[in-house]
């Protein structure tokens, strides 16, 4: 099976309790890759490692328990990320991200839609950045995707 993703890392901000990471978790399986997934809340942390070890992906998933923003300064080589964290850090992720990300490689916010008035400033960063192809799609709640140019 041929990857999907330019080749590079695959991760995601913001675990929570784990239940996009699995899904994460299985297609990177399947192309022979692993995920790097932070989450900075003790609580959270806790219910994603149980979900990772019930469902038997912890061989695929490196699980980062603290402050994403800490981890991405230099973040290189990443073909796939999924943020959906905090939203008042999706800028400075975003402007962290940006510059480690492959050529093809996929930046994917969710919540677009229905917190935009929150995600504004990142979302007309994002659209009007030259160094991505950008745009909202509007399932669920709204995912922003970012395109590497």
């Amino acid at each position: 099976m041929a990857a999907a993703a330019p080749a590079g890392r695959c991760i995601e901000i913001g675990t929570s309790a784990g239940y996009s990471t699995l899904w994460l978790a299985l297609a990177c399986r399947a192309v022979g890759r692993k995920i790097t997934t932070c989450e900075i809340l003790d609580e959270k942390a806790e219910l994603a490692r149980q979900t990772f070890g019930a469902a038997g992906v912890c061989d695929v998933v490196e699980f980062v328990h603290g402050d994403a923003l800490d981890h991405l300064a230099g973040c290189k080589d990443i073909a796939f990320c999924f943020l959906d964290a905090e939203k008042e850090i999706y800028e400075r992720c975003y402007e962290a991200l940006v510059p480690g990300i492959v050529q093809g490689g996929i930046l994917v916010a969710d919540n677009a839609i229905n917190l935009q008035a929150t995600l504004r400033p990142m979302l007309e960063r994002a659209l009007q950045d030259a160094r991505v192809d950008a745009l909202i799609v509007p399932i669920g709640k709204g995912e922003l995707v970012c395109r590497k140019r």
